[in-house]
């Protein structure tokens, strides 16, 4: 009679798969970053936009020096329409349009709503330089 073979091991379960289980984690973390950094350009893009769009909108009107209450009438109804998704702008634009309504309010007089017009040109020109000049 002739020898045996020699007995196989039996296979084990999922061994078979495990090439794929080790690079899966890899797989999820370079899709994650894909979708992060994807995601902050297409934030910056659109901010980069509101930027635009809040310059343009502040070129137009009355030069603010020669006529203050002028010009914030010119700017509040653009600047009251502005949507964008970025919260600190959007906050800033919604603070500039509050002191442009008040210092139109006052005719140019308020001293408050001048420095509230200054403040607020301030926080816009940090996130969108040289937007509000």
């Amino acid at each position: 009679m002739p020898p045996a073979p020699p007995a196989r091991r039996p296979a084990r379960p999922g061994r078979r798969h495990a090439p794929a289980l080790a690079v899966a984690p890899a797989v999820v973390l370079t899709l994650a970053l894909a979708a992060c950094s994807s995601s902050g350009a297409s934030t910056a893009t659109a901010t980069k936009k509101t930027c635009q769009q809040v310059g343009a909108i502040l070129a137009d009107g009355p030069d603010p020096a020669a006529d203050p209450a002028g010009h914030a009438e010119a700017q509040i109804l653009p600047l009251h329409q502005i949507r964008t998704s970025n919260a600190r702008l959007r906050t800033a634009i919604g603070q500039l349009d509050t002191a442009y309504q008040q210092l139109f309010a006052s005719n140019g007089a308020s001293s408050s709503a001048i420095q509230a017009v200054a403040d607020a040109t301030k926080k816009i020109n940090a996130i969108c330089p040289g937007a509000a000049s």
